[in-house]
């Protein structure tokens, strides 16, 4: 049986792992609320240029452009969007298995399929398993910008358009509310024109030949990397707001644990002090009754 030193020692632990896990809940929360106003931000831009893109790709054609064009998927290349720091409940071990599951079970069919792994999270699970990591990016999530992440966008359409991929799809936590993320696989490239469902068409447009200034090409050159850049920094926006919140859940479930255990050792030191003194005592009134 445990003595009373060491039940108090123990005490003394968990009441200061309790104060951290108090704090870092906290932490967790103030940064959690940064990046839903973040993702407020950026979501309209987003759905904007979504709109637009779709607009322009039905009056031209998916032939258009190259970033539209869909080509037989021998070369793809998987972006895994995990985070920098654990302490998040299960946030990066399901994105990895995920994302393992994807490269085992072959679910698009590609002959070559290479990682580009955003957070060190993933990095540490990949370099482990033999997978071929095409690049690492580790200096995105501590200080998440659009002009740090549109750097990885311009790369990976350059790489698009000369050949040398064919399809690029993305691995990360959706943000559903602080206590649900959703672990979602999607195509980045080729682009996907998409209606937004609650834009409302114009019918009186139907039939109209649109003049585009300078001309289509080029307003599709000018929109379309755009767009790749502004899905793959909202990805990261959501991703982060999801580690957010599945830490601030996991310090939460943590703390609670950290009080039940510390009733419980309360308890025991209770009932093991009692056990003492009622042992002391009996020691006293038999030495007592000895002297008689």
């Amino acid at each position: 049986m445990a003595t009373l030193k060491q039940i108090r020692r123990r005490l003394t632990s968990v009441r200061n792992t309790q104060k951290i896990t108090r704090a870092m809940k906290l932490v967790a929360a103030a940064k959690l609320r940064r990046a839903q106003d973040n993702m407020t931000r950026a979501r309209p831009y987003a759905r904007r240029i979504r709109q637009v893109i779709w607009d322009v790709s039905e009056r031209t054609g998916r032939e258009s452009h190259q970033l539209l064009e869909v080509r037989e998927e021998k070369k793809a290349l998987m972006i895994v969007i995990t985070s920098d720091r654990g302490m998040c409940g299960a946030f990066n071990s399901n994105i990895n298995r995920r994302a393992e599951r994807y490269l085992r079970g072959g679910e698009g069919d590609h002959e070559e399929i290479s990682l580009a792994l955003i957070g060190r999270k993933g990095r540490d699970y990949f370099r482990r398993r033999p997978y071929a990591i095409d690049k690492e990016y580790m200096e995105v999530l501590s200080d998440p910008s659009f002009g740090i992440v549109s750097q990885i966008g311009r790369e990976i359409i350059a790489r698009y358009i000369d050949g040398g991929l064919d399809a690029v799809y993305i691995v990360y936590n959706e943000f559903k509310s602080a206590i649900s993320q959703k672990v979602v696989v999607e195509r980045l490239l080729p682009i996907v024109p998409e209606r937004e469902p609650d834009a409302e068409i114009d019918t009186r447009l139907e039939g109209i030949e649109f003049a585009y200034e300078p001309s289509r090409t080029a307003i599709l050159d000018s929109v379309l990397p755009l767009y790749v850049n502004v899905r793959l920094y909202f990805a990261v926006l959501e991703s982060l707001a999801a580690e957010m919140g599945a830490r601030m859940t996991a310090m939460e479930s943590a703390t609670k644990n950290a009080g039940e255990l510390l009733s419980r050792l309360t308890l025991q030191y209770n009932k093991a002090r009692q056990a003492m003194i009622t042992t002391e005592m009996l020691e006293i009134v038999s030495g007592a009754e000895a002297l008689k």
